[in-house]
């Protein structure tokens, strides 16, 4: 081999290594080994997962911490198993990069009934062209470098999940070496438009008496809270964040009011945005769960919507104006306000927002939801990754105040229950030196729950909160039939089962203390079963089933 080439399966990984992947969530498969076999030689590390979904999911939690995740498997029977993780990147606009080992080339060509193939090789191409950016299927050495330089550019500049197949026979061909990689530039502004909205947008904003600012995911995917803060500290305008974009900024704050779900809202927050006589919205993406089902009821007459590439003023639409461009222009146009003209609450300081009261438990008291994530509201460490399960656990967490520097992670669009066992193994992986905080309910455990012996094995070491409240709450909350029921087990046993770690069994607040005490000590993953009330749950959570039950006509 020439020293200017390489083979096609080291370009790859060189790329992924480039661009900030530094583990591969995967599981073996015979068409996929001969690329794991050079994983094995390279500088990335492979993490083995217990099922393909669990690989996808965990490259979604790796990306939300390091920017870019990725798993790999084989063909069809392992990458089909991966559809659901990888749709929910693509809803929830994380950038995950799938790679399928696949046939050898001459099979897509002759077409022979071989096992795990569906007599048609394209079907699981033309699925992920769904759930994707980019795809590509690599057919020689000639033309993979560019290809893989192609998608994995759209996977950064889109941030959201891109496909490649790696057929068995163009793993060790030869390709050139990897010249630097082009880093995808910042989109641009057309420079009229962007012009015309700032000035719109300053007019209504110097005229403000009561101006909020609502800040939300896109702010956190495309890397601008820099640029955020800067805008809060040069303006010293209030804001709010929604569900989606919790933790964009910290939420200690002085500036920070609180989380705003439309009715669902704290009654401050809710009146503060609803009386505010302009509303800045910056990467708000209107879900039903981020506004409190579809409760928002802003005035567009009084709003100003910027989005990733488009901003919206009153009934003026404004195309190709990149978001990063126009909080600058804002940020440098706009006069410091004072803060006592404001009207600012800062939710550090609300009695009424969790973690700011005082928490003094009753030990003989069984344990309920309220109390139990009032005390996890003093629990929480600073620099932590706190991760939530769609459920009684993300409407909880979602009104807790979190600490400085922590990250949050929800599934709060796409919702597919099950999601966080895997996302806390990529989180942890990619972060291990932080704490990593999970909060999951039983029901939502159990479709996924083998993968934590990963992280056993791979001496991971997040503290898991099992809410044992006996089935589907969730569900629950919508309509209550015997479907959501589920065969009861013993969660915190689990760990020896798997082999590791310290599992404890929750019922009263005083259990609860001497469980938060030797999870401060141990040096391992602590699993902790906390059993609540089957009915137990946030009144947000029962306003958001109500809202679900109506839409779905269940009442």
């Amino acid at each position: 081999m020439a020293n200017s080439e390489i083979t096609v399966a080291k370009y790859l990984l060189s790329r992924l290594k480039e661009i900030g992947v530094d583990h591969l969530f995967g599981v073996p498969g015979d068409f996929v080994l001969g690329f794991f076999n050079e994983v094995l030689k390279s500088d990335i590390e492979y993490i083995g997962t217990c099922n393909e979904l669990n690989a996808a999911y965990a490259a979604d939690g790796y990306a939300r911490i390091r920017g870019i995740g990725a798993f790999s498997s084989t063909y069809g029977v392992g990458e089909l198993s991966a559809v659901n993780g990888v749709a929910g990147a693509f809803a929830e606009r994380v950038p995950v990069v799938v790679i399928t080992g696949s046939p050898a080339t001459i099979n897509f060509r002759t077409r022979p009934l071989l096992h795990h193939t569906l007599g048609d090789y394209q079907v699981p191409l033309r699925i992920y062209e769904k759930i994707t950016v980019a795809s590509t299927e690599l057919i020689s050495g000639e033309t993979a470098p560019a290809e893989i330089d192609r998608v994995l550019s759209a996977c950064l500049s889109q941030q959201k999940p891109v496909y490649i197949s790696l057929p068995s026979d163009v793993v060790m061909m030869k390709c050139n070496q990897p010249r630097a990689f082009l880093f995808p530039a910042s989109s641009q502004s057309d420079s009229s438009a962007l012009k015309e909205a700032v000035k719109e947008a300053l007019d209504m904003l110097n005229k403000a008496k009561k101006p909020v600012v609502i800040g939300d995911v896109e702010l956190i995917r495309f890397k601008l809270q820099k640029d955020f803060s800067k805008f809060l500290n040069k303006t010293g305008f209030p804001y709010v964040t929604m569900m989606w974009g919790k933790t964009v900024l910290s939420e200690q704050n002085p500036q920070y009011i609180g989380l705003f779900e439309g009715d669902r809202s704290r009654d401050y927050v809710r009146n503060r945005v609803n009386s505010a006589d302009c509303v800045l919205q910056l990467g708000a993406l209107m879900t039903d769960f981020n506004t409190g089902g579809f409760t928002t009821n802003l005035d567009d007459e009084n709003t100003i919507s910027a989005n990733i590439c488009s901003v919206k003023i009153k009934h003026h639409f404004y195309e190709n104006v990149y978001l990063g461009d126009f909080i600058l222009q804002l940020t440098k146009k706009l006069s410091p306000r004072d803060a006592a003209t404001l009207d600012i609450q800062c939710a550090a300081e609300g009695c009424t927002h969790r973690g700011t009261e005082t928490y003094q438990p009753d030990a003989p008291k069984p344990l309920t939801i309220k109390r139990f994530f009032d005390r996890m509201s003093h629990f929480i460490e600073k620099n932590s990754i706190v991760i939530a399960e769609t459920g009684v656990s993300l409407f909880s967490t979602a009104e807790m105040l979190m600490p400085q520097g922590t990250t949050f992670i929800g599934q709060t669009f796409y919702g597919s229950i099950g999601y966080t066992v895997g996302a806390t193994l990529g989180a942890a992986t990619a972060a291990p030196d932080r704490q990593t905080v999970l909060f999951v309910g039983d029901g939502s455990f159990q479709v996924t729950g083998q993968d934590l012996s990963t992280m056993i094995r791979n001496h991971l070491k997040p503290i898991i909160f099992l809410i044992n409240n006996d089935g589907y709450t969730i569900e629950r909350v919508i309509i209550d039939h015997p479907y959501n029921d589920i065969q009861p087990w013993h969660y915190h046993k689990l760990v020896d089962v798997f082999g590791g770690g310290m599992g404890l069994d929750v019922h009263t607040e005083a259990e609860l203390e001497d469980a938060l005490l030797q999870a401060k000590t141990a040096n391992g993953l602590v699993f902790i079963e906390i059993h609540t009330g089957r009915y137990d749950c946030p009144e947000s959570l029962r306003k958001a089933g109500q809202s679900m039950a109506k839409s779905n006509h269940l009442e």
